[in-house]
């Protein structure tokens, strides 16, 4: 005799009442991402179709993470969960102002690329997918800002990285393929990394789910290795973002790929895992990120004399530009290593101001070594007189890089010294303030060489431009817009860093107290 089905209460697990739409927006960047990346994966061999399809989905990626961070900005923190399994039974995303902020900002930059790309790659690279590509590398990026999984955070680097490796073999030079292998091997080892520290965290709580992480580590974990732990993601996310003493893999694979394709990896990959240092050891773990401040200060000064001493003697465009990508990472690491509402407003700050920055130079080195037939600095000369709107830009880049006033770097580097001397680290502080003079005199000598001298190494000055590389009236807009547009954004926030001030204030307070982010993934009751 069959029996009597009972009704079984789902309260306690799922979620019965239905979610608000504007907290549904949280998924916006996956499901734009990779239905657009799938569309054009159809059309690949319709090459024409690449560009307007894929600029289509990169604006609207703008508005979705757009919308997210105003939902943030004004209710709070959100959170969604997958299949309607409540925390921490099932996989969520969670968006505060600080991942909110970070995948707005990426998404602009992204947008920029689609837009310069669209005169800097050729017909092989569309055909070879280098829009599909940017949408699956952007996948990546904008849900490990957005998850609220630590495993799925993992996931999510991982979905980066493979679309990373197509962009930076997209060409398939010599250069590209050297490049590549340092480029893979030192990722993977890093995610690796985090992956066996992912694996004893599970084991050691039994939860992978950011908020319920925190929950538990603060209160006492008795003879748990949390230590462990905590150095196994110190290592990995800094292998990942460009840190002392592994960040040789930085400038020997950045400068290989398309002008565009190193310019997103500049201004956003080191900063993914610069974020997740962030949330990891702030947010989750702030017991063992007091027993390893000292050496995160450490790491910090490390990091920026390597990246300054390393641009100072480069000689190739590019590469140098990578240096500076690894000073700048020095900085956010300092801003980490002190841990208070200053030091950690100015890092992400900073990061910020880095993703903008960094992005629009590799874009102004590319076109530089397009017009000068080279990357090296002892053939270029000339550029000046070949394009006095691009040494315009590129000075004002590099004043924006040397963190100088009236641009965005300047007020970042300003919290972040303020906070050290607060906190009485008087080496660190000295650090970074020496960072402005490094990168001013690297760059400084870069655009000397390139920009003001008649011609290259040992042509009389003024007797020669030596300018082999040219562009159309309609490539100069196209390629010269997404400079002109990061460039002045820069400017702005340098002038008016008063609202940029307040929304990385909002996410550092985020970070110390996460009281709403806990709220906003168990509803209330943690």
């Amino acid at each position: 005799m069959a029996g009597t089905a009972e009704a079984v209460d789902l309260a306690a697990a799922m979620i019965t009442a239905p979610v608000a739409a504007a907290d549904a927006l949280v998924i916006a960047p996956t499901l734009i991402t990779v239905l657009f990346g799938a569309v054009l994966l159809l059309f690949r061999k319709r090459a024409v179709l690449q560009f307007p399809i894929g600029i289509f989905a990169l604006a609207l990626l703008v508005v979705a993470c757009a919308g997210i961070l105003a939902r943030v900005l004004t209710a709070g923190p959100i959170a969604m969960a997958m299949g309607s399994w409540l925390p921490p039974f099932g996989i969520n995303f969670t968006a505060d102002v600080l991942g909110a902020s970070f995948a707005f900002f990426a998404s602009l930059v992204a947008l920029t690329v689609g837009v310069f790309a669209t005169r800097d790659i050729d017909g092989l690279g569309r055909r070879y997918g280098f829009f599909p590509f940017l949408l699956l590398m952007m996948t990546g990026i904008c849900n490990a800002f957005l998850t609220g999984d630590i495993f799925n955070l993992y996931v999510w680097f991982e979905v980066m990285l493979i679309a990373s490796f197509g962009l930076m073999v997209l060409g398939n030079g010599k250069a590209q393929l050297d490049g590549a292998v340092r480029y893979a091997l030192l990722n993977l080892l890093a995610a690796g990394f985090f992956l066996i520290a992912t694996g004893y965290l599970y084991g050691a709580l039994g939860t992978l789910n950011m908020a319920d992480i925190a929950l538990r580590l603060r209160e006492p974990t008795g003879d748990l290795p949390m230590k462990t732990i905590a150095m196994l993601y110190i290592l990995g996310f800094g292998m990942k973002a460009a840190a002392f003493p592994l960040a040789f893999w930085l400038p020997a694979s950045y400068h290989t790929p398309s002008p565009a394709a190193g310019a997103i990896f500049a201004g956003l990959l080191t900063k993914v895992g610069a974020y997740a240092l962030m949330r990891t050891m702030i947010m989750l773990m702030p017991a063992e990120h007091q027993v390893y401040a000292d050496m995160l200060s450490w790491l910090a000064i490390g990091t920026i004399l390597l990246g300054s001493f390393g641009a100072m003697a480069e000689s190739d465009l590019r590469r140098m530009l990578g240096y500076i990508v690894i000073s700048g990472i020095g900085i956010i690491f300092a801003g980490i290593a002190l841990g208070s509402q200053g030091g950690l407003s100015g890092a992400i700050l900073y990061a910020i101001h880095s993703m903008l920055v960094m992005t629009a130079l590799y874009f102004a080195a590319g076109i530089a070594a397009h017009l000068g037939g080279s990357q090296e600095l002892r053939h270029l000369g000339g550029l000046y007189g070949a394009s006095p709107l691009l040494a315009g830009l590129m000075l004002a880049l590099v004043f924006s890089a040397a963190a100088l006033p009236p641009f965005s770097g300047f007020w970042a580097k300003v919290v972040v010294v303020q906070a050290a001397l607060a906190d009485q680290r008087w080496l660190l502080a000295g650090v970074v303030l020496s960072a402005s003079a490094f990168t001013a005199l690297a760059a400084g000598r870069a655009f000397a060489h390139a920009f003001w001298r008649g011609g290259p190494l040992g042509t009389p000055d003024g007797a020669e431009k030596a300018v082999p590389g040219e562009l159309s009236p309609f490539d100069q807009r196209v390629l010269y817009g997404p400079i002109i547009a990061l460039a002045g954004l820069t400017l702005v926030i340098g002038l008016y860093p008063a609202p940029f001030l307040r929304l990385a204030e909002a996410g550092a307070a985020g970070l110390l107290d996460p009281t709403p982010y806990f709220n906003a993934v168990f509803g209330g009751a943690p």
